[in-house]
């Protein structure tokens, strides 16, 4: 299964109840972030799923509301006694911001590897996820959205072990990964599994208009995390502007690309309750949510056609 908490579900500046943009994902224990805006160190301090455990982030792009929390964050990660690196991703100045950001911060116990990625995106194998990263369109800004897929392994299937005469004692191992030897044969876990089973996929993207690459990534996700920057028509001129969308929009690539479900984040100032708009919504894409500061999402492997996640209400 895969697990993710919107820790900050603001754009552009904090209000008391809404913080900056923050993902937290974790599968089977470790974790990454996706965006590290102003106060996520707090936010992961509620959550109480740790510190320590975070083995990477990922970066949309360079505006103040996602990456100036990055500073703490790594000071956080000091304090809890960290020593293995830690990795980071982005589009293209990766290096520039980061280092700016951390002027203030002392020499650390671990260190920082910082990965930027060319403009077309690229992959990325992190906690058992595989991520693609691809460019959305926020201006004239380098941006990026985050696939992430968690596979599942084949079943493995009894009957087969035993027409190769594998004792089972081994069964064990070949689950596990291992090849073992019958005698003088080689038996692989491919030899005694049956066919492929459906994953997890999980889009997360915002600060964008709609396009072409966004649709592309979001077909046939089980749930897309996708901006609401701005809740009514009357916003569309502020939207065309500053390269964002409003939740209609975020619908139709929803109703497009029909995910298992839409969670809508990163709202303007301007809208005080996001759940106003989530109504109108629905009658373009009914699974459609409003996410919450600290609400935490489990997506569980999907059974045949279904999709991975019934946890929203």
């Amino acid at each position: 299964m895969m697990e993710f908490c919107t820790l900050g579900t603001g754009g552009t500046l904090p209000i008391p109840e809404r913080a900056l943009s923050s993902l937290y994902v974790r599968v089977n224990g470790r974790s990454l972030l996706i965006d590290c805006g102003e106060g996520t160190q707090v936010g992961i301090r509620k959550l109480g799923w740790g510190f320590r455990c975070l083995d990477g982030m990922l970066l949309t792009h360079y505006h103040g509301d996602h990456c100036t929390g990055i500073a703490g964050l790594l000071l956080s990660l000091e304090k809890a006694g960290r020593d293995e690196p830690f990795h980071i991703w982005g589009p293209r100045g990766l290096k520039r911001v980061v280092e700016g950001l951390c002027v203030i911060v002392p020499p650390l116990s671990f260190a920082v590897h910082l990965h930027e990625m060319p403009a077309e995106g690229g992959e990325i194998e992190l906690i058992g996820l595989k991520i693609r990263a691809f460019p959305v369109n926020h201006g004239g800004i380098p941006c990026f959205g985050y696939r992430m897929f968690l596979p599942r392994g084949a079943v493995f299937d009894p009957e087969k072990a035993k027409a190769l005469e594998v004792p089972m004692a081994d069964w064990k191992r070949l689950q596990q990964g291992e090849t073992v030897r019958i005698g003088g044969r080689r038996v692989t876990p491919s030899d005694v599994t049956g066919a492929e089973r459906k994953g997890i996929t999980l889009v997360f993207s915002t600060d964008t208009r709609p396009c072409e690459t966004l649709d592309k990534y979001c077909a046939d996700a089980d749930l897309l995390i996708l901006e609401g920057m701005y809740g009514t028509e009357e916003k569309m001129p502020q939207a065309l502007k500053n390269h964002h969308m409003l939740y209609r929009e975020a619908a139709e690539i929803a109703r497009k690309t029909q995910p298992g479900g839409l969670l809508l984040t990163h709202f303007s100032t301007s809208i005080e309750d996001p759940e106003e708009y989530i109504p109108e919504t629905r009658t373009i894409f009914e699974r459609t949510w409003a996410a919450k500061d600290g609400e935490t999402v489990t997506l569980r492997y999907p059974e045949g056609s279904e999709k991975a996640w019934t946890s929203l209400s």
